[in-house]
């Protein structure tokens, strides 16, 4: 291997490590604005059944927990975008991670026309590796 091949192997391992500690971020920010929601819902629903009784106790109850187990399919929190189960996820509607491998084209689209975003790749990659260099003995 030549030097330049590891340097670039270097940048895209970073590169694919920056964009997982986003996207972990952005879930775990949707999953706790989740629970915020889900929490108050949830107590409002058992209580209108409680209330209301009917022939079908607690129908919005689990009406609020059928959508809760549907948001976290959607959000997948601690999932890989690539495993078999995900796809079929996928498959049925849109995931965060479907969403983030769109957002993610488009900028490598744009990256390859040479435009604002490979400048931009290219300043941080130096930075980066002025920084990882000063740390190394």
């Amino acid at each position: 291997m030549t030097m330049p091949t590891i340097a670039h192997e270097e940048s895209d391992g970073r590169w694919q490590l920056v964009r997982d500690i986003v996207v972990f971020q952005i879930k775990l920010a949707l999953d706790g604005l989740r629970d915020l929601v889900f929490s108050p819902l949830s107590l409002g629903a058992g209580l209108i059944d409680l209330f209301t009784g009917g022939s079908r106790p607690g129908r919005y109850f689990y009406e609020v927990l059928a959508l809760g187990g549907r948001t976290e399919g959607w959000i997948n929190l601690f999932g890989a975008p690539n495993l078999p189960e995900r796809q079929e996820l996928s498959a049925r509607g849109p995931t965060i991670d479907s969403l983030v491998a769109q957002v993610e084209g488009l900028v490598v689209e744009q990256y390859e026309r040479g435009g604002l975003t490979a400048s931009a790749k290219e300043a941080i990659d130096r930075s980066l590796d002025t920084i990882s260099r000063k740390g190394q003995p």
